[in-house]
């Protein structure tokens, strides 16, 4: 399962850990009809929330980041859940947010983009917002994003791509370019369209646009833009373009006709015969694409795009990065693939997408492949193959949807050839790759001697099979019950009712990391006891510290473990004749789990 498919299938354990699916799914059913909501503030402190924002944002890898005050998801972890919610609470009553801490990262150009890292206080407010937020703005995003949603992707932006290729003959691209567009959104034009959208509770509205006002380290606060690096900023990006989405899809594909028509495609046939011009729009946060039929329609398109941009959102459009491209006679680039339309067969009349790695990124992957060969010959170590294998799988399978991927490979192993076989000669790399699960499901059919590195085999980079993408089905929302069915099987072993008897009780100053890993727990043992297996009440439930806490131990997940509350006084006794009495019935992997806490614990170990 790759990276994305499990952050999205997560993002839905947790409205199920936290009891907030059903909250959700009513937020995107009243959006969807076009209601307004005036009472959010109370969802967003709701202690569920607060919770599952909490859980979260601590597996996100910029939990460790630190902002100004210099803390860190390790901050908040020590915190009781009381304390953690009050924070939240006080925080948001009489909101300032923190100053931001302004980093820059290298971008694929040689420039840097700049990045506001908010604290960790900020970051746990704004996924609390977002959580809220998403399934309104979801009931009213156009199916034509796929930048930063649920359960969409790089890829299907892509098949969109090549379905307009292949099946509507829109073999025009026009390229949009904005200049610098989260650094230029005007904030006064994007809160009006918040309120446009629903979201019409006036504490939320004044609360966003404090965020979109924090100061900037040395730099000030800033009067327009959208920081990059917060939580919430791709949410409020798309809300801006979502304007422009439903724009262009309104001058074709969801324009409006006196006479209704049941299937879209009899409209789109109706509309051939009218002056309209074709177009649509693919969009990945700010880079898009439209597709028309002919150079005259994109000419058009491109002007009247350029306008509209300029005078409803402020937004300047950069000519010189801008372009329009024929795709049966060019290529043109998206999300680090290179589309073009050419012939279908022998046939001059059909065509079909033909795709292939974007040269730029092409280069890129053969400067850093020939960076880590050179790292294995100057001191080859497990965790520089790791490392090396790890970017061989990543970029196999973001690129493994372009048509022509294979051939792009080959090429990348050509180039690369010489200094790896500088690493075969001198014995660096050797004959001796032994198949593995990941071989058998990423390499299924490579038939060449396998090679290891540090008695680690290596991946092949020449070897890939492309993978046509798959546009998404209509009905897939996390928000829906039809759509949760298609990616995701709730929770069938522990119930509803079981997780929220195990959110409430009395835990004293227990971490706010321990009771969330307690639940964790508890679900990813099926709610047996680790111990004797047996499935548990709510009310037996004792999460044990393998380690205790006085010898060093953590509240982290693989600290903890579910026991029977019984057990966990067996764990800790004693007596060793109780002991005995009580385990004379237990299986002999019962009795060893037991001596194995036992021993984590520095107790002593039972003879049994």
């Amino acid at each position: 399962m790759t990276k994305h498919k499990l952050t999205k299938r997560k993002a839905l354990i947790y409205n199920e850990y936290y009891g907030q699916q059903e909250i959700l799914d009513e937020l995107y059913k009243k959006s969807s009809e076009g209601q307004y909501f005036n009472k959010l503030y109370e969802l967003i402190i709701d202690e569920n929330n607060i919770l599952k924002a909490y859980r979260t944002i601590k597996r996100n890898t910029g939990s460790k980041t630190k902002g100004v005050n210099g803390h860190t998801i390790k901050y908040l972890e020590r915190l009781s859940k009381d304390k953690l919610i009050s924070m939240v609470r006080s925080r948001l009553n009489n909101y300032t947010p923190n100053p931001v801490r302004r980093v820059f990262i290298p971008k694929s150009n040689g420039k840097q983009r700049p990045l506001g890292i908010p604290t960790i206080e900020d970051r746990l407010i704004q996924q609390c917002i977002l959580q809220i937020l998403e399934p309104i703005c979801e009931g009213r995003f156009h199916k034509s994003s796929f930048g930063f949603r649920p359960n969409r992707s790089t890829h299907q932006a892509i098949a969109r791509c090549q379905h307009l290729i292949n099946h509507s003959k829109n073999h025009f691209v026009v390229d949009i370019d904005i200049k610098g567009f989260f650094d230029n959104v005007n904030h006064g034009k994007l809160i009006k369209q918040i309120w446009t959208i629903g979201i019409r509770d006036k504490r939320v509205l004044c609360i966003i646009s404090k965020m979109l006002k924090a100061e900037i380290v040395e730099e000030g606060k800033p009067t327009k833009g959208v920081p990059q690096g917060g939580i919430l900023s791709p949410l409020l990006a798309n809300i801006v373009l979502n304007e422009f989405d439903w724009w262009i899809s309104n001058q074709w594909e969801t324009k409006t006709t006196e006479y209704e028509y049941n299937q879209p495609s009899s409209k789109i046939k109706a509309l051939k015969s009218t002056k309209l011009k074709p177009c649509y729009i693919v969009r990945y946060a700010d880079d898009f694409k439209l597709f028309t039929d002919s150079r005259t329609n994109a000419k058009k398109l491109f002007i009247a795009s350029k306008l509209w941009l300029k005078d409803r959102l402020s937004l300047e459009v950069s000519d010189e990065k801008s372009k329009i491209t024929n795709l049966r006679k060019n290529g043109s680039d998206f999300l680090g693939i290179r589309l073009r339309a050419v012939p279908k067969g022998t046939s001059q009349l059909g065509y079909v997408s033909q795709s292939k790695i974007e040269p730029k990124r092409k280069k890129k992957i053969i400067e850093v492949y020939k960076n880590k060969l050179k790292d294995l010959k100057n001191n080859a170590s497990v965790d520089k193959v790791k490392n090396l294998n790890g970017f061989t799988l990543g970029i196999h399978n973001y690129y493994k949807v372009a048509t022509d991927v294979r051939q792009d490979f080959n090429d990348i192993f050509h180039i690369i050839y010489g200094k790896y076989k500088t690493l075969k000669r001198k014995n660096i790399i050797v004959k001796k790759g032994i198949e593995n699960e990941v071989l058998k499901t990423f390499y299924k059919g490579y038939n060449e001697d396998l090679e290891s590195c540090c008695k680690i085999t290596l991946y092949p980079i020449h070897f890939i099979h492309f993978k046509k993408p798959i546009q998404i089905h209509p009905e897939v929302t996390p928000y829906t019950e039809i759509g949760r069915k298609r990616i995701h099987n709730t929770l069938n072993v522990v119930t509803v009712f079981e997780l929220e008897r195990l959110r409430k009780g009395n835990f004293g100053n227990r971490s706010v990391e321990y009771l969330d890993n307690r639940i964790s727990r508890f679900v990813g043992q099926n709610g047996k006891c680790y111990v004797t297996g047996i499935r548990l009440e709510t009310a037996e439930v004792h999460c044990h510290h393998k380690i205790p806490l006085k010898y060093g131990g953590t509240d982290g997940y693989d600290n903890l473990i579910i026991v029977h509350s019984e057990i966990h006084k067996i764990i800790h006794s004693t007596n060793i004749k109780l002991i005995l009495q009580t385990t004379k019935d237990w299986t002999v992997k019962s009795k060893l789990k037991l001596n194995q806490l036992r021993k984590l614990a520095n107790l002593e170990l039972i003879n049994f």
